[in-house]
């Protein structure tokens, strides 16, 4: 029985990976019954929002989507269209992992991390006061009178929000996650020693939880530690949990040690319902070039065949790709020794390869 899925493929160069990543994972032996819906830009254009309800929906209906990239401005316009998906889905968790590939182009060759980011609260909880708002008067007036000082009259405000319920459960969410994978230890990763009431309280929980989990090694780092820590020494460290802000930093950080954005996939999760994305942007310059990296979508990709119980499909799309990656003949301009190589192959060349791949394997 086909698998009911929502693909939104996205805008920018989100249509042309959305298809290759469609191919793919059709040409796995994998029934899809594609639901396609559109968010963004061009659903604003159509429908008069980027975020149509029958986009939302269709997720609650099919439990389990895949999308490309959608473009968020910069400094002024609609907020972040992926926020939004994760909160009205209560997709609280961000999963990320990075993992080394034999023929990635990189300085370190042991690296399996996997990032657990919270996604609801943090300073991404979108409790901003734009400059010249009288609530940051207000607030003013309580930092003022409890010796904090004044906030200045031409400062934009944004509230730090880190709750004991959202840090429960996605420290949990690793430590089930480090269970079922086979994972060897969890980091909690925050900066307590300044933030001492909101980092210092997700710290606490974490510590809390991971009692329940007496087998799997728990530790905690400061997140500017940390950062030198990955470069030096990635292959001291397994899953890392953090906070919004932290997790997203730090999972484009451990993208570079494997290779780059390119092959870095992800995965948004609730109790319920799971969407599937890669970490890049939308790149809107290369739209319709035919030349941008599809990999990290494809990656998603296998995420989702193994979420949805397609555990060898998804194996063989890992070994597939893999082998591609290692062969290096059929992969983008960003997977070569430098970007003007002549043999660097498109977006669709690259689902040709993979395509190949797996029918080899059968």
């Amino acid at each position: 029985m086909p698998h009911g899925i929502t693909l939104i493929p996205g805008d920018g160069i989100g249509p042309e990976i959305s298809e290759a990543t469609v191919r793919v994972l059709e040409a796995t032996g994998v029934q899809f019954d594609w639901d396609v819906q559109e968010a963004g830009i061009g659903a604003a254009e159509q429908y008069g929002s980027v975020l149509p309800d029958d986009v939302l929906d269709s997720i609650r209906n099919n439990k389990v989507a895949i999308k490309g990239p959608i473009t968020t401005p910069r400094g002024g316009g609609f907020r972040s269209v992926n926020v939004a998906l994760r909160k009205m889905l209560d997709l609280y968790a961000c999963v990320r992992p990075a993992k080394y590939y034999p023929g990635v182009r990189t300085r370190y060759d042991n690296v399996d991390l996997v990032i657990v980011r919270e996604n609801h609260e943090d300073l991404y909880a979108g409790v901003e006061f734009e400059r010249g708002d009288p609530a940051i008067a207000k607030i003013s007036e309580i930092t003022d009178a409890a010796d904090l000082g004044p906030i200045r009259d031409d400062a934009g405000l944004s509230l730090k929000v880190i709750s004991e319920y959202g840090s429960e459960r996605i420290v949990r969410f690793a430590f089930e996650y480090a269970r079922q994978f086979g994972r060897e230890k969890v980091t909690a990763v925050a900066k307590d020693n300044i933030m001492k009431f909101t980092d210092g309280l997700f710290f606490a929980v974490a510590r809390r939880v991971a009692e329940e989990y007496p087998e799997i090694p728990y530790q905690e780092v400061l997140v500017d530690n940390m950062t030198m820590q990955l470069v030096q020494k990635p292959e001291l460290y397994d899953i890392l949990v953090l906070p919004n802000l932290y997790g997203d930093i730090l999972s484009d950080l451990c993208a570079g040690l494997v290779g780059g954005l390119g092959i870095a996939p992800g995965a948004n999760l609730g109790d319920e319902l799971a969407v599937f994305e890669p970490v890049h942007g939308s790149a809107p310059k290369y739209t319709g070039m035919n030349k941008v990296n599809p990999m990290a979508m494809m990656f998603s990709g296998m995420m989702m065949l193994r979420h949805i119980g397609e555990q060898s499909a998804g194996d063989r799309l890992e070994s597939a790709l893999a082998d591609v990656i290692v062969e290096g003949k059929s992969v983008t301009y960003d997977m070569k020794p430098t970007p003007d190589d002549p043999s660097a192959v498109g977006t669709s060349q690259v689902a040709d390869a993979v395509i190949e791949k797996l029918h080899h394997m059968d």
